[in-house]
This record gives structure tokens, C-alpha cells and sequence, in this order.
């Protein structure tokens, strides 16, 4: 079982991530968003917003660079082990306790406010529910990380990542022995990946970068109370013209 957790899934987990986002993205464009409820409870969503997304990039961030940055990188750079794992421990314990704290206050919001129930699916609040549960999860690695300060338990799981991505078949053995509450955090994030194409989750990867070549906008302002004839009038207003000219020229009688 522990081969296929963290020596398969890992594979499952990525490719259904990744598969299954090009295709709602291909195929459901319009259901790519946040749905946001921002008109109800206003105040307790921007801090808690805030809080859960700042946590929430800082421990994405710290998690990427920390695993997938190969081990003879940190050994060039002079940081030992022991200090990579005291920085882990201190930044993504505020971190996580920021995001818990941000968290706590949308699921509190979104779970409690009957209005926002309404608008909310299974999806939204399930997914929700697990990123909470990730947290206190990560939380409490932060416990038994204190008993390997020397940083080598760390260097298991650096060992663990890399050789998912490099298709190392010894993979899962890199963490065969570590505490059981790592296992659990670390299968309930390859399981996040693997429900992300068909929650709301999807819109952290829309970054607008349209915006920045996108062509001008110019809005102008007439006193005019209709618009001047052949200069840009409503489409009504040019059909309705041409309607009274076709009028009047049948009106007339033929000479």
C-alpha cells in the first residue's frame, strides 16, 4: 500500500490534475472563476481572504523551493540542512497560521450565512473543508519537525519529490520510515491536486495578464440628446433612420 500511495498516486494525482484542468479550461471556460459572494459579509471576507491567500502562497511557494530544488544547490550556497529545516519550521508555521486563521473565517462565512449557502455547491465548501484540514495537518508536522532539527528527515522527502519528477521507481522507499502524520499530509495534498480541475481552485492559475496589451478604452461624453446621423448612432437609432428615409421616398409620387 505504501508503494502505491507515494510511489503511483503521486503519478494519478498529477495527471488528472493537469489533464483535467486543459480540459474544463477547453471545454467549460465559463465556469473558470472564483463565484465570488463578495456583496455579503463583506468585512470578514477581505480579512479573511487575505490572510488564507497570503499564508496560503507563502507555504506553496516555501513547499516548491524547498522540495524540488536540488539538494547540491542549498550544499553550494553554504545553507547546512539543520538551517533549511529551522526556516521551514518558523515561516511555515506563521504562514500556516495565518492561512488556518484566513481560513477558518471563509469556511465560518461561507458555512454559517444561510444567503451564501445558497450560492455555495457541495464543491465549494468540501474543498474548503480539505485545504483546513491540510493546514492543521501541516501544523502538526511542525511538532514531530522539531525532533529532527539536524535536517535529514527533510532531506527525505526533498529526495521523495524529486524522484517523482524524475520517474525514480525507488521513490516511495525515501519515505518509507517517517512519522505517520507526514504520510497523511503528504496524501491528502496529492489528493487536493487531484480534485483541483473540478473545484473553484482552478482560478489561482488564471493570472489577467491580458490586461497589460490590451487596447485602450475611451470613453466620450455627448450633450447631444440624439445621436448624429452616419457618426456612430445606436444601431436602433440607424435603423430607424433608414426606416423614415424608405418612407418618405414611397410617399412620393412618381414624377
Amino acid at each position: 500500500m505504501h508503494n502505491f500511495l507515494f510511489g503511483i498516486y503521486p503519478y494519478i494525482a498529477l495527471g488528472v490534475g493537469i489533464m483535467g484542468t486543459i480540459a474544463r479550461y477547453e471545454r467549460d471556460p465559463f465556469t473558470w472563476k472564483s463565484s465570488s459572494s463578495q456583496l455579503l459579509r463583506r468585512k470578514q471576507l477581505v480579512i479573511g481572504s487575505v490572510l488564507f491567500h497570503v499564508g496560503v502562497l507563502v507555504i506553496f511557494l516555501g513547499h516548491f523551493v524547498g522540495l524540488l530544488t536540488p539538494i547540491w544547490v542549498f550544499d553550494a550556497l553554504g545553507i547546512s540542512h539543520g538551517a533549511k529545516q529551522l526556516l521551514a519550521v518558523v515561516a511555515g508555521g506563521i504562514a500556516g497560521v495565518m492561512a488556518l486563521a484566513g481560513g477558518g473565517m471563509l469556511f465560518h462565512r461561507r458555512w454559517t450565512d444561510p444567503r451564501i449557502r445558497q450560492t455555495s455547491s457541495f464543491a465549494d465548501i468540501a474543498i474548503l473543508g480539505l485545504l483546513l484540514a491540510q493546514l492543521v495537518l501541516g501544523l502538526g508536522t511542525i511538532f514531530a519537525s522539531l525532533g529532527h532539527l539536524d535536517g535529514h528527515e527533510m532531506v527525505k522527502f526533498m529526495a521523495w519529490a524529486q524522484g517523482v519528477f524524475t520517474f525514480d521507481g525507488a521513490a516511495a522507499e525515501y519515505i518509507a520510515d517517517v512519522a505517520f502524520i507526514f504520510k497523511l499530509h503528504l496524501f491528502l495534498g496529492l489528493t487536493i491536486i487531484l480534485v483541483f480541475p473540478f473545484t473553484r481552485l482552478v482560478h489561482m492559475i488564471s493570472v489577467p495578464v491580458r490586461y497589460l496589451w490590451r487596447p485602450g478604452y475611451q470613453v466620450v461624453r455627448s450633450r447631444r440628446q440624439a445621436p448624429m446621423e452616419g457618426r456612430g448612432g445606436s444601431v436602433a437609432s440607424k435603423a430607424g433612420g433608414a426606416a423614415k428615409r424608405a418612407v418618405t421616398t414611397a410617399a412620393k409620387p412618381a414624377e
